[in-house]
């Protein structure tokens, strides 16, 4: 049985393939998604403040097994610390500047769901299944047994434009981590627009 909540040694360690390069700067496109709180977000009307949005591939679920050859693609493992240390840093990331922070993948909102509640996730996860973020902005996605979906990587977003982006992420689980010492590195007051 897999264990979802640690990260095996050994991993393969994703590169920056360049898939990424084109997004600071961006201005985020006006998409509705659904959030597990109940309603959709409209990305391109986050408000003027910072949001973080982490981007990641497929929560997997207790006794659920994932694509196969999952551990092998790199960047792929590591959704559920991934989350979690989003949620343990979750205050200290609001405190650093950030107006929200939301995780993104293409699983429907009633999977997503399902991980806020066993995580207790203090924050939303917008579903976008038909991955039209990926098509409005030119995100990185990989396919594995019949699935496309979403590399793992994070928007910082400001005023409606991506200000700074993560990407690739690793280790997924001191990724928080690194989103808040950026956070605190750059504080709003003193950082410039869209900003890479």
């Amino acid at each position: 049985m897999t264990d979802h909540t640690s990260l095996p040694d050994g991993l393969p360690v994703p590169e920056d393939d360049g898939a990424a390069g084109h997004l600071p700067g961006a201005t985020m496109p006006h998409l509705e998604l659904p959030g597990t709180g109940g309603t959709a977000i409209r990305l391109g009307a986050l408000g003027t403040g910072r949001t973080v949005i982490y981007v990641y591939p497929l929560t997997g679920r207790p006794g659920v097994d994932m694509p196969a050859g999952w551990d092998s693609i790199p960047g792929a493992r590591g959704c559920t610390p991934e989350a979690c240390d989003f949620r343990d840093h979750y205050q200290d990331l609001l405190a650093a500047g950030a107006d929200g922070v939301f995780g993104l993948s293409s699983q429907d909102t009633d999977y997503q769901r399902e991980v806020v509640e066993r995580l207790r996730l203090p924050f939303q996860m917008l579903s976008d299944t038909d991955r039209n973020l990926a098509q409005e902005l030119g995100l990185p996605t990989f396919e594995t047994s019949g699935l496309t979906l979403y590399k793992r990587l994070t928007l910082i977003t400001r005023d409606g434009v991506i200000e700074h982006v993560f990407y690739p992420v690793f280790p997924t689980n001191q990724h928080a981590r690194q989103v808040l010492t950026w956070l605190r590195d750059n504080p709003c007051r003193a950082s410039r627009a869209a900003a890479g």
